[in-house]
């Protein structure tokens, strides 16, 4: 039976970010799953990753092609069990899919209510713990008192860990996936500078002021394309696509436009993504990302952690949440360390969570925490 969900907005008047600059008004979407108890206190919070929104599961109506991203672990007797939590799922500021009808986020595509025009580049940078902090607000605004567990993967994970330096008392456990641990290497920094770099190349860019004028469409695909690419891994390359011309009739070796299979299909699948993306908060959540850094503060968890890096991940590959497993440990952290098998990358994370579906539930039990 499909579990359909419903967006729902969120609006504060006025927000300070961290960098210390004021939004006014500031508005994300989010959605809910399950019911919650009267005490409130069976509250699981899903953090989405860096492309990804807070349609965490479900469908909007029954025709929708596919459900929210982490479907198969989340809803009525599912590994996060909405007969037993109140899952909760929320849009971040400069969401990438600020186009998309179904994502509400203040932004640099939002109007600035002193100009009449869009922020563009001249919206405040914003850090992970500015997304924490602003749906800290949405859950007291929905009587949430604790969380039993905060969860995500990648950009969520990072999310996660915020909240519990943040809000040590204010939840129970964290459950971060494909994670970069406790702050992004500096191989996770570059990463997001070159997902950024064909937007800032294209001249439609324009600084970043494109909105009344033609976009910078073909960066912003090839932005995209990166991304996918960089959240693969050369065995699913291989079992997917393989050595294989994208037109069995044009050898690429007759001319240099000719492409493989591989060079469509991840074309293709960016262009599909990009009418609902808007190019300048790609280059906002990318900066957001790379500020994260909680190793000064690793002491402040104090709350059981499950790392599920993924074996294939090249962004953030497993060493890194053995890394950082070792440093919390070291400050006296309960931590289980599950590694996700796979060939998919990165994005075992998203489309392989149900292969460890049954730790999960463990460890939202009890199991290890």
């Amino acid at each position: 039976m499909v579990m359909l969900v419903e967006k729902k907005v969120f609006e504060l008047s006025s927000y300070e970010t961290v960098g210390g600059r004021t939004i006014k008004p500031v508005r994300i979407g989010y959605e809910t799953y399950g019911t919650l108890n009267a005490a409130g206190d069976n509250a699981i919070f899903v953090a989405h990753y860096y492309s990804g929104t807070s349609h965490a599961a479900g469908k909007y109506r029954e025709s929708d092609a596919e459900p929210g991203y982490w479907d198969a672990i989340i809803g009525p007797g599912k590994a996060i069990d909405t007969d037993r939590y109140f899952v909760i799922s929320a849009d971040t500021l400069a969401n990438l899919g600020a186009r998309n009808p179904t994502v509400v986020t203040t932004g640099p595509a939002t109007i600035n209510p002193e100009t009449g025009r869009p922020f563009g580049m001249t919206f405040p940078v914003v850090v992970p713990r500015d997304f924490v902090r602003v749906h800290r607000a949405l859950l007291d605004q929905l009587g949430v008192k604790h969380l039993h567990a905060v969860a995500g993967a990648s950009g969520g994970s990072i999310q996660a860990f915020e909240w519990a330096s943040q809000y040590p008392d204010f939840l129970d456990r964290v459950i971060a996936v494909v994670s970069p641990g406790l702050s992004i290497s500096p191989y996770g920094i570059m990463t997001m500078d070159l997902w950024a770099l064909p937007i800032r190349l294209d001249a439609h860019w324009n600084g970043g002021d494109y909105y009344d004028g033609p976009e910078p469409r073909e960066g912003l695909i090839e932005s995209l394309k990166l991304v996918t690419y960089c959240g693969r891994h050369y065995g699913w390359a291989e079992k997917t696509c393989g050595y294989r011309w994208a037109d069995d009739r044009n050898n690429p070796m007759n001319q240099v436009e000719q492409r493989f299979l591989i060079e469509q299909d991840l074309r293709q699948f960016a262009a599909s993504r990009a009418p609902f993306v808007d190019a300048n908060s790609l280059i906002y959540t990318s900066k957001a990302y790379q500020l994260y850094n909680l190793e000064s503060d690793a002491w402040r968890i104090k709350v059981p952690v499950l790392f599920i890096p993924a074996q294939s991940d090249l962004i953030f590959p497993p060493a890194l949440s053995h890394r950082s497993a070792e440093i919390l440990r070291g400050h006296g952290v309960a931590v289980i360390v599950h590694e996700l098998p796979g060939d998919g990358g990165h994005l075992d994370g998203v489309y392989a969570i149900d292969r460890v579906a049954a730790t999960i539930a463990g460890f939202l039990s009890g199991a290890g925490g």
